[in-house]
């Protein structure tokens, strides 16, 4: 489950472009954050995807991505050109194909490596779902197969893009836009699969081609209401409009933070059996086993791009960090695995999350201060460095990592010397005291 959102140059506060998601898997599965440099690749040459081969393009870009460790592709990314993609699972009546195949977290990083613009990078995924279809296993341990929407965006323009197997449609963004787990095209689009209509029609999904509402049509009912991807949507769409012409990076932080309207001082993750916002939770239950763990935001500029990644779980628990592309990013360890590891960013950062979630109520105003004037430095420093060179670039980097290292570690001995005023639901504590023997972990 994810949400992504994006705010063209009209609506923000600076005419920048702002992007950003949150990225929803199991809560083991540790998300990394690479940055890969442009390559020139030899003729006839074949790229290894998650699951299958493809031919090679002679050229690919430098691209920045935060992705699931065991998987080629990326939850979301960026590359040098500007372009930022971020992906959902959409849940539809068109059957799975469960084979080996490309999965949506593969076309992400293959249009990022293969496109200039927004544009091109549309172009790139329609003529891979064309060729190719998708399919495969996107489960981390419980398989779990899903079509995918998009969101792309570019310094100037933007698109959604969602599929139901081979069949699509794609819709120019004119001022805010948010995808979630929900097909949220209706009844117009910019551009469609030749088939669309027709398919509906022919299946008895809808009655006659003025009768065709492309969610309505073909999203399956069960999964996607479960998923509660129309909440989210519509949560994310309000605060996009409530916020017209007043957005900028701090408010995406806390778009990508938000738990909810009903969300108090005292709201704890844990409660309930279903629901889910855009910071997500897991806990217990079939229908609870997503949590965000991962988030990035992008601010594209025709004078550059500087990405915020927090590289760990659940943003409201995290710091985001500044990273330039041409700059590179400092050493984050060794790649994380599904099992606990000191040594990486990921989890490290999972000792003090769910330490937090022991009573979350409490102990989240023990660190909300601290964070946001970090964060609020960060980005105001950030602006200082609008024409340094990437040496000086990559240096500020490392230091806002290292110092976001050390106040997590601060945080975590401040909370764990806090006593339990408010304890969790007995099946939240149960469900996380199964993740963590997953895990392995050893502190």
């Amino acid at each position: 489950m994810c949400d992504t959102f994006v705010a063209l140059g009209n609506s923000t506060r600076d005419g920048s472009v702002i992007f950003g998601k949150n990225s929803d898997r199991e809560p083991n599965e540790a998300h990394e954050v690479v940055l890969i440099p442009r390559a020139t690749h030899p003729k006839d040459a074949v790229v290894a995807c998650t699951y299958i081969d493809i031919p090679q393009v002679r050229e690919t870009n430098a691209v920045l991505l935060s992705k699931p460790f065991w998987i080629w592709g990326a939850e979301m990314g960026a590359n040098e050109h500007g372009v930022v993609i971020g992906n959902e699972a959409l849940f539809t009546k068109v059957p799975y194909d469960k084979e080996p195949g490309l999965i949506g977290m593969d076309f992400l990083r293959l249009a990022l490596e293969r496109a200039s613009t927004a544009g091109e990078a549309l172009d790139v995924m329609i003529d891979l779902l064309e060729t190719y279809g998708q399919g495969g296993n996107c489960g981390f341990t419980h398989e779990m197969h899903y079509h995918n929407g998009f969101l792309i965006a570019d310094r100037e323009d933007a698109w959604v893009f969602e599929t139901a197997g081979k069949q699509w449609a794609a819709e120019k963004v004119r001022e805010v836009r948010s995808i979630s787990n929900v097909i949220s095209i209706g009844d117009s689009w910019d551009r469609a699969s030749e088939g669309l209509v027709s398919t509906a029609v022919e299946r008895g999904w809808c009655k006659n081609t003025k009768d065709f509402h492309f969610s309505r049509c073909y999203s399956d009912f069960i999964y996607t209401n479960f998923a509660a991807g129309r909440h989210r949507l519509c949560r994310t769409n309000d605060l996009l409009h409530n916020n017209l012409g007043d957005i900028d990076i701090p408010f995406a932080m806390r778009l990508l933070r938000d738990h909810g309207a009903e969300a108090g001082e005292d709201w704890q993750p844990g409660k309930g059996l279903t629901g889910a916002e855009v910071c997500m939770h897991a806990s217990f239950g079939p229908v609870r086993v997503s949590q965000t763990t991962g988030s990035m935001i992008s601010r594209l500029t025709p004078d550059g791009d500087v990405h915020w990644v927090t590289g760990t779980a659940a943003p409201c628990t995290s710091i985001y960090k500044p990273v330039w592309m041409a700059a590179g990013l400092p050493d984050l360890g060794p790649t994380p695995k599904g099992t606990y590891d000191e040594a990486t960013l990921w989890w490290r950062h999972e000792n003090l999350h769910r330490e937090v979630l022991r009573d979350y109520a409490t102990r989240i105003r023990e660190i909300v201060p601290e964070r946001n004037a970090m964060e609020a430095k960060f980005i105001a420093d950030s602006r200082e460095r609008t024409d340094a060179s990437p040496e000086e670039r990559l240096t500020f980097t490392t230091l806002c990592f290292n110092q976001a290292d050390q106040a997590e570690s601060q945080w975590l001995q401040q909370v764990r010397n806090l006593p339990i005023r408010r304890h969790r639901p007995l099946l939240d504590k149960m469900a996380w005291r199964k993740f963590d023997r997953m895990t392995e972990r050893t502190s």
